[in-house]
């Protein structure tokens, strides 16, 4: 039996979109999660909350995500913006590398 009681990275995912609907975004998420396995130490929703913030920043300066206020994307995953932050640092990273390597 399970005895972590912290939910998965997916399920704070699909409460975030359900508190804060926005179907490309949601679609672009989901297509990140289901295409990239990459190792997740750490709280999930840390993981959750950066692969969002960094998704809706992608090719643009970091400004948030939209509609979204800080305090509500910290509420949402239960974590700091900081730690928000740092995951979605490592994210972009990713996706730069990845991007880099189909050319």
């Amino acid at each position: 039996m399970n005895e972590n009681k912290e939910p998965t990275c997916q399920q704070q995912l699909d409460a975030f979109f359900k508190a804060y609907p926005n179907p490309n975004l949601q679609n672009e998420v989901n297509g990140f999660v289901t295409r990239y396995k990459i190792p997740m130490k750490g709280k999930s929703g840390g993981w959750a909350g950066g692969i969002v913030y960094a998704l809706s920043n992608l090719y643009k300066s970091p400004c948030g995500i939209r509609g979204v206020l800080n305090k509500e994307c910290e509420d949402s995953f239960n974590v700091s913006m900081d730690t928000i932050y740092r995951r979605a640092y490592q994210i972009s990273k990713l996706l730069v590398i990845n991007w880099g390597s189909r050319n």
